[in-house]
């Protein structure tokens, strides 16, 4: 157990967790269960993602990630430290040493509560950050360690994190705060205006994963949804069609597509033409959207392509960056302070 190195992607949806030699050992969503009455933790991860919209009100289901930050550091700190006794065993005295991934674009005081939340929750002092595009070329296997320009997009549940990665290093990035949570509301959106039902985010979820599609379907797929009618207040089920979400993902979507764009505007020319040659890596889960790497293809005109892990690439990436420290801590700003202690 000495020496245990964790890699660690805290995601708006879902915590991955990274060890040496084993992979990637933990894979559930950020989520916890609370009771009210004395903020006791009654469930975390997928257990807690079942009582979502199910729950007495003695019990609160919250997610403590918002927008690729912490929203309730409280709760954070449970998430984490459940997740961190979870691979280090109950009884482990040893404090591995965790590399948490987040979003480029978060502030110095962000940083430092994620730092803080992961030492309370049982990490090594200092806990190291990363920022989640690099981590994502890193868990791609993306050469990020020589002199060349690589792009990669990573597309979460919270936001959409684009960069153009040179010798371990960011040289050009953009973070949105558009991801898989706003098409999720999107379609939630689209399906009450359109058909008078109101369904949840976990419905919309369901409804994405199963037929959503950047751009159209050359056959049409259907899905039965099931909400509240808003109109008598009872249970309904309606039919929703491919080109029902394909249009109403659409402008996020291209919120996406615009990230990518500027990031590639700002992209000094020699590292550009690195990009036009190797193409643009898409990681995330939101990344796996039907025709996404199309629809970026052909709104960019640059060849772009899915990772082969896309949900695993952030967490792979904090672990394997780990080996690589002094490397990584060298290619960033020192007013980023990224893999220290603040």
């Amino acid at each position: 157990m000495l020496g245990k190195r964790i890699g660690v992607d805290l995601g708006t949806a879902n915590v991955l967790v990274y060890v040496k030699g084993r992979g990637i050992v933990i894979a559930e969503p950020s989520v916890v269960a609370v009771a009210t009455r004395d903020n006791s933790i009654v469930a975390v991860g997928t257990d807690a993602r079942e009582m979502l919209g199910r729950t007495p009100g003695a019990i609160q289901v919250v997610r403590p990630m918002r927008e690729g930050v912490i929203a309730d550091y409280v709760t954070t700190e449970a998430m984490l430290r459940y997740f961190i006794g979870r691979v280090m065993g109950r009884i482990s005295m040893i404090k591995p040493e965790v590399m948490i991934c987040v979003p480029a674009g978060v502030t110095g005081v962000e940083q430092r509560a994620v730092q803080d939340a992961a030492e309370a929750a049982g990490a090594r002092r200092p806990a190291h950050l990363i920022p989640e595009p690099l981590a994502a070329a890193i868990g791609a296997r993306i050469p990020v360690h020589i002199p060349q320009g690589h792009m990669v997009v990573d597309i979460g549940g919270g936001r959409t994190e684009a960069a153009v990665i040179s010798m371990y290093g960011i040289v050009v990035s953009e973070s949105v705060r558009v991801a898989g949570d706003r098409l999720d509301d999107a379609i939630a959106g689209y399906v009450k205006r359109r058909h008078n039902l109101v369904i949840g985010d976990r419905t919309a979820e369901e409804l994405k994963i199963a037929i959503g599609s950047a751009l159209p379907l050359e056959e049409e797929v259907t899905y039965q949804v099931r909400g509240r009618d808003q109109i008598t207040g009872l249970p309904r089920t309606i039919t929703v069609t491919s080109s029902d979400v394909t249009q109403a993902i659409a402008d996020p979507l291209q919120s996406i597509v615009g990230a990518a764009r500027s990031v590639l505007e700002r992209t000094p020319p020699e590292l550009a033409s690195d990009v036009v040659d190797r193409g643009i890596v898409l990681s995330g889960g939101t990344g796996m959207l039907r025709n996404l790497d199309r629809l970026i293809t052909q709104e960019i005109g640059i060849p772009c392509y899915v990772a082969d892990n896309p949900m695993e690439c952030v967490a792979m990436g904090a672990g394997i960056a780990l080996e690589h420290l002094d490397l990584i801590k060298r290619a960033q700003p020192a007013e980023g302070e990224w893999l220290v202690s603040l």
